[in-house]
């Protein structure tokens, strides 16, 4: 790879002038993501604006053997960025343009490097909006790689839903578009849904077709506190099992809504906490915050505080979106850990529960949140990185958390993807065979293993 490098480095200079660098900086900044993984900086990053660009950087890479590393927001959790063997990083940020919406069609289609607050700044006098809602401004082409989910997803499901269609760079700088834009289809195997969640490791994502939804006639947000983190999240089962169309259900531990308060000058009850909301006509969602407020106080709710007027909805929400920033600012200098498990619906309370016993003894500060209606939930710590004694005693929880939610037919991450945080926990996840499946899969596309090495697979 030496060798090839820098004529390699040559071309990609003379191509992208001043798009391309070499900068410590720079190759920093795209080595890492927001959580503890140590840097890894590439050789170099360039930064492109088309499907085209993508192509010649791929190509050139291709024949010269250098690994690519796709990069969008750089919001990941999980190590995807980290340039393990070098290489170059394709920074897509640039690719931001929204190409093409159909009001008719209930669809659009955007470049990879689209963020999610963008396409819904630009949809919202089209009486559409995309439901996706990671917490982070991530990029569009970084949801899909990763198989983004977040607090609607309980409703509007995941990325491997709302996508219909992708444009993907494969390695050898081929380019294909895995589907059409029809809302279902038998013909052929599923393309779309594999690179859903690839992570980069079998192309680059430039294009993506999304299924949009109508703005809802009426949205209502509520509050409710609870004695305890177990009587929350078992109001939240119950919620789920009654079949109630919520499209947000949060839960919040004291330790996050302390956190969110100092954090975002808010002045929430420090209790076990659940974030609601309600879409739909006014009459509708009336009823379900109705029946809701009757479930949450058989589970002994302390309050049950409703806002539909957009400002108090989104001093509602300030809290959960602050949740990730409020808690790793609990500490000067620290870092982000966070784990997201997901489990059955009806193993969430005693999951919790487990979690909530190994916190018991953790030496630096954490607090449970989670998507609880679909059964995921995080454990987020603060870590100081010149402790290694600290990392060490995160690490344990976390193994522990993952073995917990795989002994009941549950997932290793949610949401957050695999990327190198969680590979190893893969062989618990997966049979043999499944892993082995998913490698030729890899060594079909990527033979010479170029595009995002080291990820996913242990």
């Amino acid at each position: 790879m030496t060798a090839a490098l820098q004529p390699l480095l040559s071309a990609l200079e003379g191509k992208f002038g001043a798009r391309f660098s070499t900068a410590q900086a720079v190759r920093d900044q795209h080595g890492r993501g927001e959580a503890h993984h140590a840097t890894a900086a590439p050789d170099a990053v360039v930064m492109v604006r088309s499907t085209e660009d993508v192509v010649f950087v791929v190509r050139h890479c291709a024949a010269a053997g250098v690994p690519v590393i796709p990069y969008g927001a750089g919001t990941s959790l999980e190590g995807h960025l980290a340039a393990v063997r070098g290489g170059i990083s394709v920074d897509l940020s640039q690719m931001d343009q929204v190409l093409r919406v159909s009001t008719e069609d209930m669809d659009c289609t955007v470049q990879a490097g689209v963020t999610r607050e963008a396409l819904n700044l630009h949809l919202r006098d089209q009486g559409l909006f995309f439901p996706i809602d990671p917490g982070a401004n991530a990029s569009i082409g970084g949801m899909v790689s990763t198989r983004a989910s977040g607090t609607n997803a309980v409703r509007y499901g995941t990325m491997r839903e709302v996508t219909l269609s992708l444009t993907v760079v494969l390695p050898d700088g081929e380019v294909i578009r895995t589907s059409s834009r029809a809302r279902k289809s038998a013909a052929g195997y599923d393309l779309t849904r594999l690179f859903v969640g690839a992570e980069g490791t079998l192309g680059i994502v430039t294009e993506i077709t999304l299924r949009l939804f109508g703005i809802p006639q009426a949205i209502s947000a509520a509050l409710c506190s609870f004695p305890d983190v177990e009587s929350a999240v078992g109001a939240a089962t119950m919620v789920t099992q009654f079949g109630i169309p919520v499209a947000r259900m949060e839960l919040m531990d004291r330790g996050l809504i302390e956190a969110v308060n100092q954090h975002a000058d808010l002045s929430l009850p420090v209790a076990d906490t659940l974030a609601f909301e309600f879409h739909g006509t006014e009459a509708s969602v009336a009823e379900q915050a109705a029946v809701v407020a009757e479930i949450v106080a058989d589970f002994g709710a302390l309050g049950f505080e409703a806002a539909t007027d957009p400002e108090d909805r989104a001093r509602l929400w300030k809290a959960r979106h602050n949740a990730w920033y409020a808690v790793v600012g609990q500490r000067k200098g620290a870092v982000g850990w966070t784990s997201d498990v997901c489990v059955p619906v009806s193993e969430l309370t005693d999951s919790v529960r487990h979690a909530r016993g190994l916190l018991a003894g953790c030496p630096v500060p954490a607090v449970i949140l989670g998507h609880v209606g679909d059964g995921n939930f995080h454990v987020a710590f603060a870590i100081d990185p010149d402790r290694p004694e600290e990392m060490a005693a995160v690490k344990r929880i976390n193994a522990e958390m993952v073995a917990r939610a795989i002994s009941v037919d549950g997932t290793c991450t949610g949401e957050h993807g695999v990327g190198l945080g969680k590979a190893p926990y893969l062989r618990d996840e997966y049979a043999p065979a499944a892993l082995r499946l998913m490698a030729a899969l890899k060594a079909a596309i990527d033979p010479q293993d170029l595009m995002n090495p080291g990820k996913i697979l242990p």
